[in-house]
């Protein structure tokens, strides 16, 4: 640690130095106009040397007496600059003696292409931007604590050029998401992230207080219950992408701060929604991919359309061996798995599912048909009103989308919602919230409703073939630093 600080120290005294003799080194601006993707393609199609303008963070930087070599980082590369004493003149000792690695700086210069075939900047002119305080860490070994990345992503993505790339890759699919769903008609809104009364998930939210009002609120755990009264009141294609918190623990798969995209839609049924999830998910696939089959964490996963379907019941038959759904059997079964079988028929065979079917899903597949009681904004069926009209998205093991035939009968949804309020007053944190104006605005008619919500974060897990929730969660939440 010693020697780090004296290295922080000499560069604290390079600042001094620098303004000392009248130069700025954390100017107000720079106006640049090349950058080293650009410069190399232009120079391997004409083979002509030419003037270029970059600006850039020093990478690497090597001295020979009097010539020296820098690696330039710019936002879509690196480029090498070459800089000698017999062009600079008494600026060569400047760029020789105050700048470091980590520094950025704006050069001008003349491209050419080495002895060894690199094409380099020789500089004619240059000029410090940011004089870099903190040393960075050793080019070969880069950051190797984990936690640290994390918890300083700017500095990983100043030593992994990688990192950077994954983030910027996240923005366009973002992006492109919202131009498909445009694209079909969908409206973007956007609804409450402080809400008097959580509501359209199951989740433990998290409580702030309002000091004007003198009243609690929350943050929103979904925003499934405002876009409903949206479609309510006459819009019929909605979407909301954004931020969701929920006040659940941190893992591999869960940050309480997770990006959602929530989408309805008037005059369609969970099938329908099945279908976009579809094409959504393939369209995005393909497009960043250029193929339906992309490699996740040494596994291929085909996207090709359509996916396999299961309902809940088979899938717990197909990979659990169920021969019957007789209740004493469910209950026999679920002993033989190591659970305790004191739970109602319906949700102990979604506890069975959870626990035992889920992490063998690889997919993509759509498991259908959920009980109703684990479902309670979901639609009946009408055929058996025991199970609802919803599925999930299973890819490599882990729940991606959540859609259903939205229940728009408002005296069902009341006794529904009656029954999450108890459930939540005998000490279930999870249980749903009672929303009376929710049901009022179901009460003016909600037309028959599809509705899906995908998460991001995960999905992002997939496209990006990263193994942690935290790696596509640009600053993923992280216990406080033991001192």
């Amino acid at each position: 640690m010693e020697s780090l600080s004296n290295e922080r120290d000499i560069r604290i005294s390079k600042i001094r130095e620098l303004k000392e003799k009248g130069i700025n080194p954390y100017p107000n601006r720079y106006k640049y106009k090349d950058n080293s993707v650009d410069i190399k393609e232009k120079f391997e199609k004409d083979n002509n040397s030419f003037r270029v303008n970059i600006a850039g963070r020093v990478i690497l930087k090597r001295v020979f007496g009097k010539a020296l070599f820098m690696n330039l980082r710019d936002f879509k590369g690196d480029i090498q600059i070459y800089a000698q004493e017999s062009t600079l003149g008494e600026n060569y000792e400047l760029l020789k003696k105050k700048i470091d690695t980590g520094d950025i700086i704006g050069v001008t210069g003349e491209v050419f292409k080495t002895h060894k075939g690199e094409i380099t900047v020789n500089v004619l002119e240059f000029k410090i931007l940011s004089k870099c305080i903190n040393p960075l860490p050793e080019k070969f070994h880069g950051i190797t604590d984990v936690e640290l990345k994390y918890r300083q992503r700017y500095l990983d993505m100043i030593i992994d050029p990688q990192v950077k790339e994954r983030f910027t890759k996240r923005g366009l699919i973002i992006r492109e998401i919202r131009e498909f769903l445009y694209d079909r008609g969908f409206i973007e809104v956007e609804t409450p992230v402080l809400q008097p009364i959580p509501g359209g998930a199951r989740a433990k939210p998290f409580i702030t207080h309002h000091n004007a009002l003198d009243m609690d609120l929350y943050l929103r755990i979904a925003p499934e219950l405002y876009l409903k009264r949206i479609i309510t009141g006459g819009i019929e294609k909605v979407f909301e992408l954004g931020k969701m918190f929920r006040n659940e623990g941190i893992s591999t798969r869960h940050n309480p701060e997770f990006t959602m995209l929530e989408l309805y839609q008037a005059y369609a049924d969970y099938q329908d929604m099945m279908e976009i999830t579809e094409e959504l998910i393939s369209h995005i696939v393909y497009k960043f991919n250029n193929s339906y089959i992309i490699e996740y964490q040494g596994k291929k996963y085909d996207f090709t359309r359509p996916w396999k379907r299961f309902t809940m019941m088979d899938a717990i038959k197909h990979y659990l061996g169920f021969e019957s759904f007789e209740f004493e059997y469910v209950k026999q079964k679920a002993k033989e798995l190591g659970l305790e079988p004191n739970l109602g028929y319906y949700s102990l065979l979604n506890l069975i599912f959870e626990e035992f079917v889920e992490s063998k899903l690889e997919g993509p597949v759509f498991i259908t048909d959920y009980p109703s009681e684990t479902s309670p904004l979901a639609k009946s069926r009408e055929d058996d009103p025991s199970f609802v009209e919803r599925f999930e998205l299973f890819i490599a093991g882990r729940e991606h989308a959540n859609a259903y035939t939205e229940l728009n009968d408002p005296i069902i949804q009341r006794e529904r919602l009656i029954v999450q309020a108890k459930a939540k007053a005998g000490g279930d944190d999870e249980a749903m919230y009672f929303d009376e104006d929710f049901i009022n605005a179901l009460e003016y008619g909600m037309p028959p409703t599809g509705g899906l919500g995908i998460g991001i974060d995960r999905l992002l897990m997939i496209l990006l073939d990263v193994p942690s929730i935290r790696d596509v969660i640009i600053f993923p939440h992280m216990k406080p630093k033991e001192d």
